[in-house]
C-alpha cells in the first residue's frame, strides 16, 4: 500500500501585467485582462492606478466584456 500526494496537474505561471492602486490606505490590484474598461482608476478607492508586471498563476477571463488588446 502507497499512500503519498495526488498527482496534480502542473500549474502555469506567467508574467503577467497587472494595475496597481497608487493609494497608500489601499492594496486593490488587478490583471489586466479583468478590467472592464479602459479608466485607470481604482474600483475600490477611486485612486489612480499604476500598470506593473508580476508572475502569476495563468487565469483565462472568457467575459463577454473582456477586449484584448492584441
Amino acid at each position: 500500500m502507497a499512500f503519498g500526494k495526488k498527482n496534480q496537474a502542473e500549474i502555469k505561471e506567467e508574467d503577467t501585467k497587472i494595475w496597481v492602486c497608487q493609494s497608500e490606505d489601499c492594496n486593490c490590484w488587478m490583471r489586466d485582462n479583468f478590467r472592464t474598461n479602459d479608466e485607470k482608476k481604482c474600483p475600490m478607492c477611486g485612486s489612480d492606478m499604476e500598470e506593473e508586471n508580476k508572475v502569476l498563476q495563468v487565469v483565462e477571463n472568457n467575459s463577454l466584456y473582456y477586449k484584448s488588446d492584441s
